[in-house]
């Protein structure tokens, strides 16, 4: 498919001698923000004059062009829907509505969905798993003529499917390296189940940085579970039984941290005094745990903006974007 030319908010913004964000609020008809009507009008005559083909008017609901997020199964307290509300902004942001369907892992729902959508001024589907995984996307061959991408999920069987997912290596790598840099050298982990690529990639990346820091692969100090805090717990307690205690643990998610927070405190373990301690998402309550909680962030909102202005602007690469995340360090991890 061929790309669009067209002219941008930031042509338009150098122009009229605005910032972008100026632009951004006239041309979305934003009422929030006090501009002056000379400010709006001289906005809304350079996008005319740049033949911007997209003026205020374009949001009206007749034949409004939408974009479908079609995700399985969402859990409203997932970081995940960090990705939703940015696709939604991405998308409003180039006069496109981003409309949302669970279809709860039920295929046959969601090939229903994209069929009634071939009869609506849709410009592109987004297929979404609030987990990241790997698919099977043979159920989706040739289901529409509709470009689709793939958000917090990829099929290695499908290389021209353009997907868009966080670097779960690189993420469980930066947690080990920082609780390393901290003076640990026996880093125990607390993983989820390994038949989740999510896992099996966090595993991997928490190995690779005890590799390259010289330190011992000890597979004693690796703790599997069903993603349940309790299960987190009891792993939290066997790890305090070994002859020779981790000095840090790295849980693969805030959730499995909260049962190693309680089995710490039952057996007179400090944070971090005695044992340092990292997360993984950033869901809100690493914040509010006492010590907070060390955790990284997951780059679910610039994902989903990047897989919104995909197929805004009509790309046709078989792009794969993987993003690292953002570690935000707090005093469970700080000596």
């Amino acid at each position: 498919m061929k790309r669009k030319t067209k002219v941008t908010m930031n042509d338009i913004a150098r122009a009229a001698g605005v910032s972008q964000a100026t632009v951004s609020l006239v041309l979305n008809q934003s009422r929030n923000i006090k501009l002056s009507d000379d400010t709006r009008q001289r906005v809304i005559n350079v996008a005319t004059e740049l033949g911007y083909d997209r003026l205020p008017a374009v949001h009206a609901p007749r034949n409004q062009e939408e974009i479908a997020l079609l995700v399985s199964s969402m859990q409203s307290f997932d970081p995940f829907i960090d990705a939703i509300s940015q696709a939604r902004e991405a998308a409003w942001r180039n006069e496109t509505l981003l409309t949302v369907y669970d279809y709860g892992d039920d295929i046959e729902l969601a090939l229903n969905i994209i069929r009634q959508l071939e009869k609506r001024n849709c410009i592109g589907i987004i297929l979404a798993s609030p987990v990241t995984t790997l698919v099977d996307m043979t159920a989706f061959q040739d289901c529409t003529r509709i470009p689709l991408v793939l958000l917090n999920q990829r099929d290695p069987g499908s290389p021209l499917l353009p997907s868009f997912i966080p670097d779960d290596y690189a993420n469980a790598f930066q947690v080990t390296k920082h609780l390393i840099a901290c003076g640990a050298t026996r880093i125990a982990h607390i993983t989820g189940e390994s038949w989740m690529e999510a896992s099996r990639q966090r595993l991997a990346g928490y190995r690779a940085a005890l590799q390259q820091a010289g330190l011992a692969c000890d597979d004693s100090l690796v703790r599997q579970t069903n993603w349940q805090f309790s299960e987190s717990f009891t792993a939290t307690t066997s790890l305090l039984e070994l002859a020779e205690r981790p000095d840090a643990i790295f849980c693969a998610s805030d959730w499995l941290a909260i049962g190693c927070y309680q089995a710490l405190a039952v057996n007179g373990v400090r944070i971090p005094q005695d044992m340092l301690l990292a997360g993984y998402d950033d869901q809100k309550i690493s914040e509010q745990l006492t010590p907070p909680l060390t955790s990284i962030q997951l780059p679910y909102s610039e994902l989903g903006r990047l897989a919104v202005e995909y197929l805004c602007n009509q790309e046709d690469a078989a792009t794969h974007v993987t993003l690292a995340g953002r570690l935000k360090v707090r005093a469970s991890s700080l000596v």
